[in-house]
């Protein structure tokens, strides 16, 4: 069972999830996120390129704060990329002391989500973002091209590369597939027929659709859905 709400971290949701049977298949979304699991403890998943399959114990309980693109960085003190396609203990990233000081706090919590929010808000990294991130990938997703989104941004095509790679863990041509692919399951789950979500979402065609879905989520897309 999976439930999610709108987080009091600005630009985050939380989430909460007891496993059930098998392997969840969890898509690249351009988010990063600040896990808590009865058998994991704290630990951070990057930013993913493809899906990534996870598989708990049927009853195991988790936690979760998903924080959009752009902004995970900051609360995590490093550059996206760095945590690109990887499962990382806090203890790895934040000092070893204070994150299994943490990881007990929330262990022990009542509610671990409502604790998991309270340690990211003692933080106070709201202001660390770069506030340029959330523009970029709207603009990504709206379908913007690379060229357009960097001459308006005042930067070369490169310079945005390397500012992309920073704030979402890839450069703009991958942001920009994974914001069309969250797209276009939106628009499926809603009851759109295939061939209008391809058009809608801003593929070539229903072709086009129906290879990038399997490419970045390994599945097709009424199988995914």
């Amino acid at each position: 069972m999976y439930r999610e709400r709108t987080s009091t971290v600005p630009g985050a949701v939380l989430w909460t999830k007891t496993a059930g049977a098998g392997a969840a298949r969890v898509l690249p979304d351009g988010c990063i996120d600040l896990i808590w699991g009865e058998d994991t403890g704290l630990f951070a998943a990057g930013p993913d390129t493809t899906a990534h399959l996870s598989g708990s114990p049927p009853g195991t309980c988790y936690a979760g704060l998903r924080f959009a693109p752009g902004v995970g960085p900051a609360v995590f003190g490093l550059p996206a990329h760095e945590l690109r396609d990887r499962r990382v203990p806090l203890d790895a990233l934040w000092p070893g002391a204070e994150a299994r000081r943490l990881t007990e706090r929330v262990a022990a919590a009542a509610d671990p989500a409502a604790a998991l929010e309270s340690l990211v808000l003692a933080r106070d990294v709201r202001h660390a973002a770069p506030p340029w991130g959330p523009g970029i990938a709207a603009r990504l997703a709206a379908g913007a091209r690379v060229g357009s989104v960097a001459e308006d941004s005042g930067l070369s095509e490169r310079q945005l590369h390397r500012r992309c790679l920073d704030a979402f863990g890839y450069g703009p041509k991958t942001l920009a597939r994974i914001l069309r692919l969250q797209r276009a399951l939106e628009l499926a789950r809603l009851g759109h027929a295939f061939a209008d979500v391809a058009v809608r979402a801003g593929y070539a065609d229903q072709a086009h659709l129906a290879r990038d879905v399997r490419a970045l989520a390994g599945v097709p897309l009424g199988e995914l859905l």
